[in-house]
């Protein structure tokens, strides 16, 4: 038999290459045409890879996206010839698919559309969350929704939400909700009713066409406040709200969440609580609703990053979902969530937390400047300033209280203390794997050991027991003051624990200074008007004239000469309180206070200027005028105004106030390292020296 004659191998055909290129991902990683993995040479297989990760680690998964577009391509190539029986195993038979999601199995879930200039549809199938990274105003048009929490229905208001990179990215899921009985027309019908205010006829007939039952349809809008815009103002502080980060995949979705000003997270950045969690979240909901048993009060307690404040923001959510308010302890001084740090308060929570603390600053019922952002020197003050502020407590509402998470050694014994002097219903005690050991705070553990100040109690069982030591100082409202208080223990409720963490025993301290600076520019941020008016630099707002002889001064943290009072003063963070003495009898001032007073705060504010020749404080604060009128205290602590502040003193020409390298650090008072009052000083946090006192400006 004669040799086949050997054909020339042909090339690829154009119409190849065009299914090729319409089959590949629609990743680009390069303009350059791409090769075969064989013909790249060793540093460019590296470059390949790198590309791949860095898309990877984007969000974008080039794998799924080829095999999408391969599956799209082969459903649009025309059958030239029947598979071989022989080659190829016998599929199994797959289950009848869905024809209304025929169309949303090609789309992203949940499927995103542009609705306009900084608007933007997201369509919820029944339990699918979409988490974001960002800050926008959340709208429910059709269904229930639920953020963080709290439950949004349709025809409710719309609520400001902000998921920010400095905590764990919120998510918004679609929950069931109850509907009468009625099949998928009338049920479209009745969205399209709701739809036809809101949306123009092209996007109600994509929703249409899309619309699965039990479904929710969010509407995303832009936000900008006035807090929010004068924090990104700062140099270096806008990646806390956006972060721009190379995109590969740039699409319609895009676009739309772009001009909303936020960006689709992967799931698992999105917040997850454990079970034991939601356990106890579920169980203090129901006490709390109940009222058999008067108003609970629910302490939490744990060690340092172990989601203590998520759990408290998720609780109230959930409360507010079925009550009109709750009330919150704050007796946490380094991590405060509704007041700058350092403060000891008492807060009516009448709306929902749906962002980190910077981020919803509010006013509170009572409140009191420690001046520290540890009470780990004086504790005895820390405790006699939560006796003060707990005896405003009505016992109208549910009661949230959270602690610090110093739970070693002396922090221990002091939040047994603050067991016995508060009486909580409910201990909700946090623990993790990567958290030091902590005994479970039993009612018998609690009674059997000895606090900081406290000694331990036998408890009759079934009886309670008497603390005259605390309740003789409490003021509570006149049915209570009848009858002794009475301490019949708590329920103990452990959480474990699972978040995953950015901070390290290494950047903790670096982490919480940056949480705490966000809090202080967040207070600042209420100085500005409302948007969509400019921002005013600080600088350029008019401050209040308050004469020496009107109020009186104290340092809290450190013993600072009469002569360098006033030096101390200057461009400190200053608390506005009012205390009992009248300090209107002195011819001059300053006027100097021995002791550090328990009184209430009733806000901050900046001493920008001293006014020596006039003899004047003059003071930049968003307090009201008539709350000022009360106030006759300047409380100076460790807190200090952020740097940046100082830094980006915008429009000034030549020199900076308060910016110099020509400073006395051996001045008393000049740093936290010197002139402290407290002799165990490597117990305080090393916080970096401020860049200011050695200009007076009017």
């Amino acid at each position: 038999m004669a040799d086949s004659p050997l054909l020339p191998r042909r090339g690829p055909s154009r119409s190849t290459w065009l299914r090729a290129r319409k089959a590949r991902p629609q990743l680009i990683l390069s303009r350059r045409p791409r090769r075969r993995l064989g013909a790249l040479r060793w540093c460019g297989r590296r470059r390949l890879r790198r590309r791949l990760l860095q898309t990877q680690a984007a969000g974008a998964d080039w794998r799924e996206g080829g095999c999408l577009a391969s599956r799209a391509a082969a459903a649009r190539r025309p059958k030239t010839a029947a598979p071989n029986p022989a080659s190829s195993p016998t599929p199994s038979p797959a289950p009848a698919a869905d024809p209304d999601s025929s169309y949303l199995a090609t789309l992203p879930i949940p499927p995103v559309r542009p609705a306009g200039p900084g608007r933007a549809l997201v369509l919820l199938p029944l339990e699918q969350g979409f988490t974001f990274s960002g800050i926008c105003r959340v709208t429910c048009l059709y269904g229930q929704v639920q953020v963080f929490g709290f439950t949004i229905s349709q025809g409710q208001p719309a609520q400001d939400v902000f998921s920010t990179y400095t905590h764990t990215r919120l998510a918004i899921t679609a929950v069931h909700y109850s509907v009468s009985e009625k099949n998928k027309k009338e049920m479209k019908r009745e969205a399209r009713i709701l739809l036809k205010p809101h949306l123009n006829k092209d996007d109600r007939c994509w929703l249409m066409k899309n619309f699965s039952p039990l479904c929710s349809i969010v509407m995303l809008e832009h936000l900008k406040t006035s807090t929010v815009n004068f924090i990104i103002s700062h140099p270096g502080l806008s990646y806390v709200f956006v972060q721009e980060s190379p995109t590969f995949q740039i699409n319609s979705e895009y676009f739309a969440l772009r001009s909303v000003g936020i960006k689709r997270e992967k799931k698992k950045n999105g917040l997850r609580l454990t079970e034991s969690a939601l356990s106890a979240m579920e169980e203090l909901v129901s006490v709390s609703c109940e009222e058999v048993d008067g108003c609970p009060i629910i302490l939490v307690c744990g060690a340092q990053d172990v989601g203590k404040s998520t759990f408290n923001r998720s609780l109230i959510n959930q409360l507010l979902n079925s009550i009109s308010c709750v009330d919150y302890l704050e007796c946490d001084l380094g991590q405060t969530e509704f007041t700058p740090p350092g403060c000891i308060s008492l807060l009516n929570i009448t709306e929902p937390v749906l962002g980190p603390p910077f981020t919803h600053q509010r006013t509170p019922q009572k409140m009191v400047y420690y001046g520290k952002i540890s009470c780990k020197n004086n504790c005895e003050n820390y405790i006699e300033m939560v006796k003060y502020v707990f005896s405003s407590y009505k016992r109208e509402s549910p009661l949230i209280i959270n602690t610090m998470g110093w739970v070693s050694d002396n922090g221990l014994l002091l939040l047994i203390d603050l067991i016995r002097l508060l009486s909580p219903s409910h201990v909700v005690q946090f623990s993790s794997g990567r958290s030091k050991y902590m005994p479970n705070l039993t009612p018998d553990y609690v009674d059997d050991m000895d606090g900081l100040y406290t000694k331990s109690k036998s408890k009759i069982r079934n009886r309670g027991f008497h603390l005259p030591e605390f309740t003789e100082n409490l003021d509570f409202v006149d049915e209570e003051k009848e009858s002794p208080v009475v301490f019949t223990g708590h329920k103990l409720m452990c959480v474990q624990s699972d978040f995953t963490f950015r901070k390290t025993p290494r950047n903790r301290d670096s982490h919480n200074k940056v949480l705490r600076d966000l809090a202080v520019l967040g207070y600042l941020g209420q100085l500005q008007p409302p948007v969509p008016k400019p921002l005013s630099p600080l600088h350029s707002l008019t401050p209040y004239q308050v004469p020496f002889n009107a109020v009186a001064l104290r340092i809290i943290h450190a013993d600072v000469a009469p002569t360098h009072i006033l030096y101390a003063v200057n461009a400190s963070w200053v608390g506005l309180c009012k205390i009992l003495d009248d300090v209107r009898g002195y011819a001059n001032g300053p006027i100097l206070l021995a002791q550090t007073p328990i009184c209430d705060c009733l806000g901050f504010g900046i001493c920008r200027g001293i006014d020596m020749e006039k003899r004047l404080y003059h003071i930049l604060t968003p307090v009201p005028p008539e709350e000022l009128r009360n106030v006759n205290c300047l409380l100076v602590g460790a807190v200090s105004v952020p740097q940046c502040v100082f830094k980006s003193q915008r429009g000034l020409e030549g020199t900076i106030p308060y910016i110099t390298t020509d400073y006395n650090f051996k001045l008393p008072g000049a740093s936290e390292k010197i002139g402290a009052r407290e002799t165990e000083k490597a117990d305080e946090e090393k916080l970096p020296p401020r860049p200011r006192r050695c200009r007076k400006t009017n």
